[in-house]
């Protein structure tokens, strides 16, 4: 089986083994495909084929339509991503594909790591991971947002019977309520301003509420919706020396934050998360690898998949990038196809 995996990747790709295909960015609002040759492995590296990967609609569609301030664009680099903005960038983070050459043990084997949307490309396996035998290669196509919502938890500091709010049921906030509804004796209720989402809170096993009816004096509120509107409700909602935990990254838009009323008497903590650096109650026992391998195992639950759009095809990504800036398009996790 792994062997055949390898023929058939090479066959559908319809390329020499010696390039690739990716997507590159060029801001604002423009993206194309373009060829490029691979260069020799280096000694021990993985060649790797793509079999799938996922567009955060956070960063990649704040890059692709020129939102990035000059002040961010080297903290916002993706891990391999190759040129410099505002120019064109090969940039993505969440691909999942399979083993068509490397040391022994990793032949045939499907990888996640924090690649581009590439067709081939070459990597180092200390910066891979092995999806685990109950984890399958299309739901690990949510791995980095999953890392992203594990340093969210770490964070927040979620403890036995806290009661949690998370706002935005986007990909960050389903998986966070996801995660934080397994930790004995907690309440979790998902917050969004699109009843739709209501079906993702039943398929998660959390409550849902629309804002104005959201249950207040909560432990925890953790925000992703990146709105203005999001932040001031979060806020709001927090108990007496609550923590809301703000996720969102709102690029170049200036946001007002509501600092009167209640928020010095309630004696809150606001706070940022970031997935660039492991939380700091963790940091000296974990790295970034061990967190992203841990990430991975998560995703051994099917609850998780009601996150992920239908497949589109790798040919069709820079429309499929044009559709996913629009603020009015609905898709949570978009998986790419590469056959």
């Amino acid at each position: 089986m792994p062997a055949r995996l390898a023929v058939q990747c090479r066959a559908l790709l319809s390329v020499s083994p010696s390039s690739a295909r990716a997507l590159w960015l060029r801001p604002p609002n423009e993206s194309f495909i373009a060829e490029e040759r691979l260069g020799p492995p280096a000694p021990g590296a993985l060649t790797v084929c793509t079999r799938y990967t996922a567009v955060s609609r956070g960063t990649e569609t704040l890059v692709y339509t020129g939102r990035v301030p000059a002040s961010e664009y080297a903290r916002m680099r993706a891990p391999f991503q190759a040129g410099e903005l505002p120019g064109p960038v090969k940039h993505g983070y969440a691909n999942v594909g399979v083993v068509e050459a490397g040391p022994d043990g990793w032949t045939g084997r499907h990888i996640f790591c924090l690649y581009p949307h590439q067709t081939r490309f070459h990597m180092d396996p200390a910066s891979a991971v092995l999806l685990p035998d109950d984890v399958p290669p299309e739901r690990a196509v949510l791995a980095a947002n999953m890392e992203t919502a594990v340093n969210a938890l770490w964070d927040a500091g979620l403890g036995i019977g806290d009661r949690v709010t998370v706002i935005g049921a986007g990909v960050i906030g389903g998986l966070i309520a996801g995660l934080a509804v397994g930790t004995p004796g907690v309440d979790v209720e998902l917050v969004d301003i699109d009843e739709r989402k209501r079906t993702l809170a039943d398929a998660l096993g959390v409550a849902f509420s629309a804002p104005e009816h959201a249950t207040r004096e909560r432990d925890i509120v953790i925000h992703a919706s990146a709105t203005e509107a999001g932040l001031a409700s979060a806020i709001g909602l927090a108990g007496f020396e609550a923590t809301v935990l703000e996720m969102s990254w709102y690029g170049e838009q200036p946001v007002t934050v509501p600092l009167g009323g209640p928020f010095h008497s309630k004696r809150l903590t606001l706070r940022s998360s970031q997935v660039g650096a492991v939380s700091p109650g963790r940091r000296p026992r974990r790295d970034h690898g061990s967190r992203l391998a841990l990430a991975v195992s998560l995703l051994n639950d099917a609850r998780f998949d009601a996150l992920i759009a239908p497949d589109v095809a790798f040919d069709t990504l820079p429309d499929v990038m044009a559709r996913l800036a629009d603020p009015d398009d609905a898709t949570l996790c978009q998986r790419i196809r590469y056959d």
